[in-house]
């Protein structure tokens, strides 16, 4: 079924709106879900929490890109549930760690972000994204969108931890510069 169907039923309060996207990205939000959360039970939690999520949303949005709004929709919600757990002393602190990595580079401005710079804001990055070859945009992805481990993204390229961390440390000072030369940080 075409995105724009799936969201017109949502629009119309069909409950076969959940059965569609559950058919069509279930594997994308699990995916997101259990890289972040790391077993199974919590993703499933998870992506049962997004057709909820996206439920309540959608009488307000009307996403353009249903896949995103879903993977966005997953993401936040794993990442709720995994602060919760390392807030309770559970978890390995991985996703934090990745995200403390990236605010080094995306830090700086006092002042809350307003929705129009946020907007500028991820525009740009998906500028500069598109800019990288494909083994750097997915070592970048894997460790801040999909939130991996150092050790799980090494193992998937054939790299060394070392040059691992390494390669996201020239992507953060490379998008910093990026971000500068903008005018957005």
């Amino acid at each position: 079924m075409e995105d724009s169907a799936i969201v017109e039923l949502y629009w119309q309060r069909s409950d076969r709106a959940i059965e569609e996207s559950a058919r069509k990205y279930g594997s994308y939000c699990e995916y997101i879900a259990r890289s972040i959360c790391g077993n199974r039970e919590d993703a499933g939690e998870c992506v049962n929490d997004t057709w909820l999520a996206a439920w309540n949303a959608m009488p307000d949005k009307r996403p353009k890109r249903l896949a995103a709004f879903l993977g966005c929709l997953t993401r936040h919600l794993a990442i709720d549930r995994v602060r919760a757990e390392t807030s309770q002393k559970r978890g390995n602190g991985e996703m934090l760690l990745a995200l403390d990595e990236l605010s080094e580079s995306l830090a700086a401005q006092s002042d809350p972000v307003k929705e129009t710079e946020q907007r500028e804001l991820g525009e740009s990055v998906r500028n500069w994204l598109s800019s990288l070859n494909e083994t750097e945009r997915l070592v970048f992805l894997g460790r801040y969108y999909y939130l991996l481990s150092i050790p799980q993204i090494a193992g998937h390229f054939g790299y060394s931890e070392s040059k691992t961390k390494s390669i996201l440390f020239r992507l953060r000072g490379r998008l910093k510069r990026y971000l500068e030369k903008e005018g957005l940080l």
